[in-house]
């Protein structure tokens, strides 16, 4: 379905069949799932990194696949889309690993969510009524029924929902597995190479520029997170509207064949757990706005080891294997901002907040499809940046008072 007001006729060049040369900004999951599945197609695509591929938001993210578990109200629209995401990952995972020939680490246990008194409980019940009535695949467990699927619990548990659909994957390793497989189909990976600015000439991208270098590209793919405003070259109106969440991580080792979790468990106050493979426990996340900080404070990490050892006390056994600071690039609406802009050939896939290692195959496919074929997919089309647009039109509209007096008294009727 195309986006309102953007020119679509601008990919394939139909006499010769000419593929489009793309310069994907930023070598996240997203850059990188774009970039592989181009090379796939034989387009001529290169990824610019301004460090090592991945080390913003992917590396320092947790990996869960949690579509139905995090669902709330207000959020259904992205809910669709975060389904689908999920629902093609296991053939994702499999055609990765496949190409990289590394494992990802995905686990399919489930998630587990736990309520520790009678105010979690309410809160969680209310959320999994909510879910339910969306169709949604989750179970609500008493207490007891909780502590049978997580031994380690505290006897304090009310209540838990339990997601069985709801997933996780190593994001690192899914990191260096696109890295592998994106250079494996003839893609151009260029590290440590900042993009200072996108290029355009007559309302269309030209390329980008890196220092005094510029790099001639039909397409330009704007996925560099939450540092997406910070690239020169655009005007005010099409600079994605995202802002760095700063979120402090830890980890901790476990004994892998003491099976301390075997789930990923979130507890109250928004903490996450979740059980690596090789031993590792995360446990995450601060939410704060302070920028793009890099600071690990004292408070930060009370909070994550206070919360998680209510709910698993055994934790405090634990040793502490690493600690670091991430920045979710989160947009106003905390949905993400993908497909063509007024800019011809400019694209955006940025802006995915928590959810950027679940939407990364869905964000790969629909982006790449766009590029190719000129069609938006019907998936991303509420996710354009023209919905902000819209939105400060309708803010700033007068408000007309006898409509909403009679909408009212039609409503009572």
């Amino acid at each position: 379905m195309p986006a309102q007001g953007v020119d679509m006729s601008i990919p394939i060049d139909n006499a010769t069949g000419s593929k489009p040369t793309v310069a994907i900004i930023g070598a996240g999951v997203c850059g990188l799932g774009i970039g592989w599945r181009l090379a796939q197609a034989g387009a001529r695509v290169s990824v610019f990194e301004k460090s090592e591929p991945g080390r913003g938001a992917s590396w320092a993210a947790a990996g869960m696949l949690a579509a139905q578990a995090e669902a709330e109200p207000g959020e259904e629209t992205l809910l669709e889309l975060n389904l689908k995401a999920q629902q093609i990952w296991p053939d994702f995972r499999d055609e990765l690993e496949d190409a990289a020939k590394i494992p990802i680490g995905y686990r399919d246990e489930g998630t587990l969510i736990v309520a520790l008194d009678r105010d979690d409980a309410e809160a969680l019940k209310f959320n999994f009524d909510f879910q339910s009535k969306l169709g949604l695949n989750v179970e609500w467990l008493s207490g007891p029924e909780a502590r049978k699927k997580e031994p380690f619990l505290t006897p304090n548990v009310t209540g838990a929902v339990f997601s069985p659909s709801d997933h996780q994957v190593e994001n690192r390793d899914l990191v260096d597995a696109l890295r592998i497989a994106f250079s494996a189909a003839g893609g151009d990976l260029r590290l440590y190479t900042e993009v200072t600015a996108i290029e355009s000439a007559g309302g269309k991208v030209t390329g980008i520029r890196c220092g005094d270098e510029v790099t001639p590209a039909d397409m330009v793919v704007l996925a560099a997170g939450a540092w997406s405003r910070g690239i020169d070259g655009l005007p005010k109106e099409l600079l994605p509207p995202v802002r760095p969440l700063k979120g402090q991580v830890l980890a901790l080792r476990m004994d892998p064949s003491a099976h301390l979790l075997r789930h990923v468990l979130w507890a109250p106050e928004g903490i996450y757990m979740v059980p690596r493979l090789d031993g590792r426990l995360i446990i995450g996340a601060t939410v704060e706005e302070k920028d793009f900080d890099h600071d690990l404070t004292a408070g930060g990490m009370l909070h994550l080891l206070r919360e998680s050892w209510e709910a698993v006390p055994g934790l405090d056994e634990l040793s502490i294997d690493e600690m670091w600071v991430g920045h979710r690039p989160t947009s106003r609406d905390d949905a993400p901002i993908l497909g063509p802009t007024e800019m011809e050939g400019l694209i955006m896939a940025t802006g995915h907040h928590r959810n950027g290692i679940l939407l990364a195959p869905v964000t790969a496919d629909a982006i790449s499809r766009y590029i190719l074929d000129g069609d938006v997919p019907e998936e991303i089309a509420p996710f354009g940046l023209g919905r902000f647009a819209k939105s400060r039109k309708n803010k700033n509209k007068p408000i007309d008072f006898d409509a909403a007096r009679t909408k009212l008294k039609q409503g009572a009727a």
